[in-house]
């Protein structure tokens, strides 16, 4: 009998259609070093049942799974590494075939409410997506990402592959095959499941522990003096934030950012503010990674806000003139102390979101 999918996930949504690129040899595949994927599934959810954690560990399997690009070169783990709470240490990151994809990888954490709708806060640096699911699919058949553009294509070739056999039996029924609605209905699970709640900054909103005098400073530097809570949302749990600023990068946009999503002239220069959990472990930080350290992000507050027709009102002075925030060393370490007080070590070491491939 074909177990039923859980009823509560929106229906999976095809590859969106990309022009199409290339010669067919874009398909021709280079070899994937050896690897075997380790047995069993774990328990993601505890009394999740056998089947919602199979589509999980699915979704995990194909998180990092490089046959999902044109030419088993990339994974989505290939731009979004644990360690660095799923982001990407590059600039911009690099795709299939070794070309920039124009941004810096967001961290994934918090993105979407625990077990629930796919429905989540804007996603990328520019909202183009609010569906989780809908997401999934983007990477996958971007020209520069992965380069996988026909859909048909990429659930054959993983059809074949022998490992997906007995996770799909559990995940789907027995016999099942995969086909892009499970595809990305599977990924999203993952990803929903990746949380960061368990820092320092997480435990003592919870009452479990305490921040040290710096960090406390920190906090209330961050909250008051500095205003950065005006846009940032230094919550615990799912991060709520629909907010897009322009903070003065530069005076003349070279990435019209979420212009390209509401074609409006308000939104040039406008990016999505990210949640700061594990933010000492992104860098580079902006949307095209321009700044190497935290310092570097507090020296633009400091003295490096660019005029900009679309400059947040926060970052001006009352006359309307360019804010300059002047930053002293004191406050610098306090500010950087506690963000450092949201890494969530556990996040970035648990076992049940690592590469499930292990070498021979």
């Amino acid at each position: 009998m074909k177990r039923r999918f859980l009823t509560y996930f929106p229906a999976g949504v095809l590859l969106t259609g990309i022009l199409f690129i290339f010669a067919c040899n874009k398909f021709q595949s280079t070899p994937i070093q050896d690897a075997y994927l380790e047995d069993g599934i774990p328990e993601y959810v505890a009394g999740g049942g056998e089947a919602f954690n199979a589509q999980i560990h699915l979704g995990r399997v194909l998180f990092y799974d490089k046959n999902l690009s044109a030419n088993n070169s990339i994974s989505c783990a290939s731009c979004h590494k644990q360690e660095l709470a799923f982001a990407d240490n590059k600039a911009q990151s690099i795709g299939f075939e070794n070309r920039l994809t124009g941004r810096n990888s967001m961290a994934i954490q918090n993105i979407a409410p625990p077990m629930g709708s796919m429905e989540s806060s804007p996603l990328f640096w520019d909202g183009r997506e609010t569906d989780l699911i809908s997401l999934v699919s983007k990477p996958i058949a971007n020209h520069i990402e992965m380069g996988m553009d026909d859909p048909n294509r990429l659930i054959e070739k993983l059809n074949r592959l022998d490992y997906y056999r007995p996770i799909l039996d559990k995940a789907a029924g027995v016999g099942e095959k995969l086909n892009m609605s499970l595809l990305s209905q599977s990924m999203a699970m993952f990803l929903t499941n990746i949380r960061a709640s368990n820092s320092k900054f997480d435990q003592s909103k919870f009452g479990v522990s305490h921040l040290n005098a710096l960090e406390a400073q920190g906090e209330i530097l961050f909250n008051t003096t500095y205003q950065c809570s005006s846009c940032h949302n230094p919550g615990t749990g799912f991060y709520i934030s629909s907010g897009f600023h322009n903070i003065g990068l530069e005076t003349n946009n070279q990435d019209k950012g979420r212009m390209n999503v509401t074609a409006s002239s308000s939104d040039e220069g406008k990016f999505k503010a990210p949640d700061l959990h594990n933010v000492a472990l992104t860098a580079p930080y902006m949307h095209d990674g321009r700044f190497n350290t935290l310092n570097e992000v507090l020296d633009h507050y400091s003295h490096g806000i660019q005029e900009n027709k679309n400059l947040s009102p926060v970052l001006r002075k009352d006359d309307g003139s360019v804010l300059r925030m002047n930053i002293p060393e004191q406050d610098r370490k306090a500010l950087i102390a506690f963000l450092e007080s949201m890494t969530d070590y556990t996040m970035i070491t648990n076992p049940q979101f690592a590469n499930p491939f292990k070498l021979r």
